[in-house]
């Protein structure tokens, strides 16, 4: 736990994912591209309540409105707090009842549904709050808030226009990922 903190910390993951507050839930991920997983079972711990037992002990400021998250893979994205702290947002270890497995983020996931999945950072190892917005590794394509249900793909042009792009790159795109 680091940035707008009084006392920044380090916190092993296994206190971190305590096991008395764990929760199952089903959700989908959405991508900006256009494509969604649906129902996937996610098991792990609210990201609301890691944030009520640490903002104590590490001394967050009251004018901390954002939180990065950031991956081992040096991937990272940043939420409002107040997105980041909805009952749907989970720090997830499984999935589909099983270890959360290295290509989907294991050991730890971010996972927020109401948000497209550049916002869900994989391999979690790092929590930084923030007094303002940074773009994390989407860079310009990020929208602040990353909200499915608003189309908040990008800053730039309205979700509609991105959806019309994104499905005619989305071929091209797919190809060079496999090719890696």
């Amino acid at each position: 736990m680091t940035g707008a903190v009084a006392h920044p910390t380090q916190i092993p993951l296994d206190e971190l994912i305590d096991t008395r507050q764990r929760r199952e839930q089903h959700s989908d991920l959405h991508c900006v591209t256009t494509w969604s997983a649906r129902d996937l079972h996610w098991e792990g711990v609210l990201f609301r309540e890691v944030h009520e037992a640490l903002a104590v002990r590490v001394g967050l400021a009251r004018t901390a409105g954002w939180v990065s998250i950031k991956g081992l893979d040096g991937y990272h994205a940043c939420l409002r707090l107040d997105d980041a702290l909805a009952d749907d947002v989970l720090l997830a270890d499984r999935l589909d009842g099983a270890p959360l497995p290295t290509e989907h983020g294991a050991p730890l996931r971010l996972v927020a549904p109401a948000h497209y999945g550049y916002k869900s950072v994989k391999h979690v190892c790092a929590i930084e709050y923030r007094r303002t917005y940074s773009p994390g590794s989407a860079r310009w394509a990020a929208h602040p808030r990353g909200r499915v249900e608003r189309e908040e793909r990008s800053r730039y042009l309205p979700g509609p226009f991105w959806r019309v792009i994104w499905r005619a790159a989305l071929p091209r795109v797919r190809r060079r990922y496999d090719q890696r």
